[in-house]
């Protein structure tokens, strides 16, 4: 019988977001304005919460307006934390 070693499994513990592309005009990277809906603690009220992220883009293959999912990475660079996993869906 073969045992499980718990050791050797590992646990994914990045995040994933889901975005918009807003600028693109930087060389292998695009920044990438994720939404948050939280509810208030004191009014209970659902706000949204945004975060702007530098997303390493090798290819140069993201536009304006693009919806992607994005994971957390190594640091790339200063600012960029952020990889392309896939891109949802293309800005018309």
């Amino acid at each position: 019988m073969a045992e499980t070693d718990s050791s050797q499994t590992r646990v994914n513990s990045r995040k994933v977001r889901e975005g918009v592309v807003v600028s693109d005009r930087m060389d292998k990277t695009a920044i990438v304005e994720a939404t948050e809906r939280v509810r208030h603690s004191r009014y209970d009220k659902t706000v949204q919460r945004k975060s702007r992220l530098a997303v390493h883009d090798a290819d140069n293959d993201l536009g304006v307006g693009d919806r992607v999912r994005v994971a957390e990475t190594r640091p790339l660079s200063k600012t960029k934390r952020w990889r392309v996993v896939e891109i949802l869906e293309r800005a018309k």
